[in-house]
């Protein structure tokens, strides 16, 4: 097995929202916010390759939407899926696998394509799509916090497609790559765990946005059920403890990798390192 870091770009997000009720002369100091008060994100992909398979995980927040929706979220860096992609000598049709950890637009934006006519398609025609069906039912009724996360120019070509796959019936996708579901951020949140040089890699997804999300209380602002969120945090950072998890992050933009350890002022951060490290 080998693992890529798929870097898809940079874009902001309001700072109060990332962090909710913690206040900002604590979460500042450990994620620090811009003049506008707004965090620079990663969306950081990763590529899993196995023996006959190429798995994909997340694909950011694509290239379709209008230049005004974008605008809001102020995109930043050089990196692309495609350009990302490349690098390593893939192509869009080389997936075979793509898992789709939830449907908010800056995890699935990519896995749908316009083209010349103005046409929605998928992004990686060879590709198994992998959705929580818990997620996909939880999109037909949102609820007014997640219904501007939910374009249906995402959704709709995956869930009429016949490459979807509900992930809920079939956990373990492949040999050494398990997938569970959280509901405090969204319902049915997949987070895969991948068995990798005798370690296991968590690509945590919105469980932990950043590392700074480790404290229990350091709940998102975006989560829909808090207090069920507090409860996941403590119980996956306990095993983490136990099993010593590498926690890979997806919009961290500072820090890629991290281990936790417990203190006694509970469980935090403890080495910081990137992928390539391991």
């Amino acid at each position: 097995m080998e693992l890529f870091k798929i870097e898809a770009g940079n874009f902001k997000l309001d700072g109060g929202s990332m962090f909710g009720v913690v206040p900002k002369s604590l979460w500042n100091r450990i994620y620090p916010a811009d003049e506008n008060n707004m965090c620079n994100l990663a969306t950081r992909c990763l590529l899993v390759k196995t023996d006959k398979r190429l798995i994909l995980i997340d694909t950011g927040l694509g290239t379709k939407q209008s230049e005004k929706f974008f605008s809001y979220y102020y995109l930043n860096g050089n990196d692309s899926l495609q350009k990302s992609l490349l690098f390593y000598g893939f192509s869009f049709n080389d997936i075979t696998d793509l898992i789709l950890t939830h449907l908010h637009f800056d995890h699935c934006g990519g896995a749908v394509s316009i083209d010349e006519t103005g046409n929605y398609n998928l992004t990686f025609p060879n590709a198994s799509y992998w959705v929580s069906k818990k997620q996909l039912d939880w999109t037909l009724n949102p609820n007014q916090r997640e219904k501007p996360s939910f374009l249906s120019e995402n959704i709709d070509p995956i869930k009429k497609s016949k490459k979807l796959i509900f992930a809920d019936e079939v956990m373990n996708i492949t040999n050494g790559i398990h997938l569970k579901t959280y509901n405090g951020h969204t319902e049915g949140l997949i987070v895969p765990f991948i068995h990798y040089k005798d370690r296991t890699v968590v690509y945590v997804s919105d469980l932990f946005p950043t590392a700074a999300h480790i404290p229990p209380s350091w709940v998102c602002g975006f989560d829909i059920k808090p207090l069920i969120s507090m409860k996941e945090h403590t119980d996956f950072l306990e095993d983490a403890v136990k099993h010593q998890y590498i926690l890979f992050f997806e919009h961290d933009i500072y820090r890629e990798c991290c281990t936790v350890k417990k203190t006694e002022k509970g469980i935090v951060m403890a080495d910081t390192f990137s992928l390539d490290d391991i």
